[in-house]
């Protein structure tokens, strides 16, 4: 099956099936703010703003990677391009193996021009270095879509169940650590589902990237997805087991954070996020960003204007969290005492 026909299956599996973990959660509901009746600030005084890589973001929000390389994809990047312009949020598009391999999908990628302000970030598969990819094609990537970081992703359970995959992840580290070096923008290592482990973290820390999405367990299940394109039941047996694998975001964030965070890594939690409180949980754990996919993939699927909705519900959820805790500012929401696990 061409790339092109894959990325195709993933879109329509993603919005008609339900491709979530199965027996495993984020980990978010373990933890409650502690609601201040006297915030002592106003809501129109709560700031939700930052900066990141000389971009300047209303919202610490990532659109996740999703989509890219087949015809329907196009417009639904642009509708999600659209909306993260209009709201001043992150976006990162979907693998460009298929653009890199047939450069008449490149189209499908290119929203910068809906999008000159936001930050805006490459993905390639980081297997894919194993498999005659180097720093040329990530750089082809980044100059693709004008982008500001390189997204490597890491899916080996998702090649492992794959009837397609690239399962040699041997040696990886050190060809991350080469395009560190010499693609000439940050690089961001993301996992697509499972999690990034402590010991994962300081291999990638130690490679040069300038920052770790932990993509952890709870939201979309890419064995999930991958179990409606198998062709056998035997396969279909395999991918089924793993539909609770992995590391809560939670947990994972917080194995991250203790394992690199001193070094100066950005961190970003995506993974069952899933409303404005989670993203206020993910800040007040750590992160900078959170990141959210299947929400936006859906809503982008009908219309610009459901994207900039549901991404304004968010923002308002944020804000509100923010306010009712008495934090005025993403630094003081991510040094907030009044965050607690329920035991």
């Amino acid at each position: 099956m061409s790339t092109e026909h894959r990325k195709a299956d993933h879109i329509r599996i993603c919005l008609e099936e339900d491709v979530s973990g199965r027996g495993i959660a984020s980990g978010f509901d373990r933890y409650r703010f502690i609601h201040q009746a006297l915030p002592e600030i106003s809501l129109r005084d709560v700031d939700t703003s930052l900066e990141l890589w000389g971009r300047r973001l209303k919202v610490p929000l990532l659109i996740s990677s999703m989509t890219g390389g087949a015809e329907r994809a196009g417009e639904i990047n642009r509708n999600l391009a659209l909306a993260a312009q209009e709201l001043g949020l992150a976006m990162g598009v979907g693998s460009q193996r298929a653009a890199l391999e047939h450069p008449e999908l490149a189209p499908t990628y290119d929203v910068r021009k809906y999008a000159p302000d936001i930050a805006l970030f490459a993905n390639v598969g980081a297997v894919q270095l194993n498999y005659s990819y180097s720093v040329d094609e990530c750089r082809r990537a980044v100059d693709m879509i004008e982008a500001d970081a390189l997204i490597l992703h890491l899916n080996s359970l998702q090649e492992a169940v794959q009837p397609e995959g690239d399962t040699d992840f041997k040696g990886l580290a050190r060809k991350i650590a080469e395009v560190c070096k010499a693609v000439g923008v940050p690089v961001i290592a993301k996992e697509v589902g499972w999690g990034i482990s402590r010991d994962t973290a300081r291999l990638l820390w130690d490679a040069g990237v300038s920052a770790i999405d932990v993509a952890g367990a709870g939201g979309t299940s890419w064995s999930q997805v991958e179990l409606h394109r198998i062709p056998t039941e035997q396969a279909r047996l395999v991918a089924e087991a793993f539909a609770g694998w992995g590391i809560p975001t939670v947990d994972s964030l917080l194995m991250v954070r203790d394992s690199v965070r001193s070094g100066g890594a950005k961190l970003f939690a995506s993974g069952g996020v899933r409303n404005g409180i989670d993203v206020a949980r993910s800040i007040a754990l750590s992160a900078d960003l959170a990141g959210m996919a299947r929400p936006f993939l859906k809503a982008a699927a009908m219309s610009p204007e459901d994207t900039v909705a549901l991404g304004e519900v968010i923002r308002e959820q944020l804000r509100i969290a923010m306010f009712s805790i008495g934090a005025a500012s993403l630094a003081e929401l991510r040094g907030t005492p009044n965050l607690v696990e329920v035991k």
